[in-house]
């Protein structure tokens, strides 16, 4: 799974939420680490509709505007439940060959 992916479908998790809801949740919730562009935010909510891990849950006119909300799909929860064990071992691993290397002092600059 993509990062930007990942982060969209964590964004879903707790409830529905519109596009710029999106774009603010991952932005929170990454610490600004990652930063969504309306382009790309759409174009993968479009892609994520079509495998069924997000559907479009209501829309709502707000000043004249219609916010289209898309709320996380039971597999699509079940798809960030597997991405996020994954990344778990994934960290897990590099942390445990990591331990020898650390146990001393660290060099400090490149070797």
């Amino acid at each position: 799974m993509r990062e930007p992916t990942f982060w969209i479908l964590t964004a879903l998790a707790e409830q529905a939420r519109h596009g710029y809801g999106v774009i603010q949740e991952v932005a929170r919730l990454s610490e600004g680490q990652v930063t969504l562009l309306a382009g790309t935010l759409y174009a993968a909510l479009d892609r994520l509709t079509a495998e069924g891990l997000v559907a479009v849950d209501h829309d709502e006119v707000v000043d004249g505007r219609t916010r289209r909300y898309y709320r996380l799909t039971d597999y699509g929860a079940l798809a960030l439940a597997a991405e996020s064990e994954r990344l778990q071992r994934n960290a897990q691993t590099a942390t445990t060959q990591l331990r020898g290397r650390l146990s001393g002092r660290p060099e400090l600059g490149p070797a």
